[in-house]
């Protein structure tokens, strides 16, 4: 097992009728802007219940948080923000809002001329107002970590930032909230979720079996529970599991101690930006060329993921790979996730373009090994046509 760090502050206040409880978790008196999406929160009750528990404090709202946050909208928050005074920012919604939020309370305590600069030059958030989050939609896990991923729509970027000062001071997860998702989210939710978890397990050996039992274990509730999910998505019990799996995926407490990939993520994050196909849906596009090709040097872990995972267990080591990657492949698309890039009307031009862009970025070194290069990725997507 490699040496590690571990700092997870987050509260998790998990169950029904936990949201009234953020009127504890807020400071007395503080000025509250609430950030939210298209308005579902509106129609589902959850609006009426962070308002009935943030009754004495003085509320703003900022609404329209898109799916993957747009950093223009995201400046008119900092904006009014600033101007009237906020202290506290509460996000209520699925990922994008939580990484929006992340985004806008890093932004607020900028000093340099421009925010973007956090993503583009790497310029480290050193402060940043506190803020709360209430979710609504398993996926991202990021309401228990401390990353943001943020759209800049002027030059149809998507790009990350992470620090220690843009961790949640607490997280609300009900179940209920989740029970007027439309399936399309909750199918995208299992998935992020489950490729979250592949990035941190598909890489190599390093003798750290708990980390891989770990993941394995919530690899096997989501296979278990998704299914349950699409059927009766207003069942408590299953999207109690499936909320607490999307959390427990990427809050960091699998990663510890093992090397990481995310190089599928780093990919798919450019189809997004180009073409507005949902984050879950990239993922499942590139995930299962990346897997194919570099298999020969994460051979040893896939062979273990669909041996304990799959039931992979007859056959040459070739076969068992190529079962390995068709059982996700066919798990995906139970969940009606289409996992190639013809199937969204994207063809070589688009591989060309993030291939371009790649070599103006400089982008090198991705994968837990740190091999691959820009001829790789565009390999790989090649592959996923």
């Amino acid at each position: 097992m490699n040496n590690f760090n571990f700092y997870n502050p987050v509260k998790i206040l998990f169950g029904k009728g936990q949201i009234s409880a953020i009127a504890d978790e807020i400071p007395a008196g503080a000025r509250v802007m609430v950030t939210y999406g298209g308005g579902s929160i509106k129609k589902n009750g959850v609006y009426e219940q962070v308002m009935t528990a943030l009754k004495g404090h003085t509320v703003i709202e900022f609404s329209n948080i898109e799916p993957n946050p747009h950093y223009e909208t995201l400046m008119q928050a900092v904006e009014i923000a600033k101007r009237q005074q906020i202290d506290f920012v509460l996000a209520v919604g699925g990922g994008s809002v939580v990484d929006g939020t992340k985004f806008i309370v890093a932004a607020m305590e900028f000093e340099g001329e421009d925010p973007w600069d956090i993503m583009t030059k790497r310029v480290p958030v050193e402060r940043a107002v506190p803020f709360g989050a209430v979710l609504t939609l398993p996926a991202t896990g990021s309401e228990m970590n401390s990353g943001s991923v943020v759209t800049r729509v002027s030059t149809k970027e998507k790009l990350a930032f992470s620090s220690p000062f843009t961790f949640p001071k607490f997280s609300v997860l009900d179940p209920e909230t989740t029970f007027t998702l439309p399936l399309r989210q909750v199918s995208n939710g299992i998935v992020d979720a489950f490729t979250h978890v592949l990035e941190q397990y598909l890489t190599y050996p390093v003798n750290a079996p708990l980390q891989d039992r770990m993941a394995e274990s919530i690899l096997l509730t989501l296979i278990e529970e998704g299914p349950k999910a699409i059927h009766n998505p207003q069942d408590y019990d299953t999207m109690a599991n499936i909320m607490w799996s999307a959390t427990m995926a990427l809050n960091g407490v699998i990663r510890v101690g093992v090397p990481t990939d995310w190089a599928t993520h780093y990919i798919a994050h450019e189809l997004t930006a180009l073409h507005g196909i949902d984050h879950a849906r990239t993922l499942a596009v590139v995930l299962p060329s990346l897997l194919r090709y570099k298999g020969k040097e994460k051979r040893e872990k896939l062979l273990q993921y669909g041996e304990r995972i799959w039931g992979v267990d007859a056959g040459t080591e070739d076969e068992r790979l190529e079962a390995t990657v068709m059982a996700t492949v066919s798990f995906f698309e139970s969940l009606d996730i289409r996992t190639k890039l013809s199937d969204y009307e994207v063809g070589e031009d688009t591989v060309k373009t993030i291939v371009k862009r790649f070599q103006e970025r400089g982008v090198k070194n991705l994968g837990e090994r740190a091999d691959i290069q820009i001829d790789d990725v565009q390999q790989i997507l090649m592959m996923s046509l």
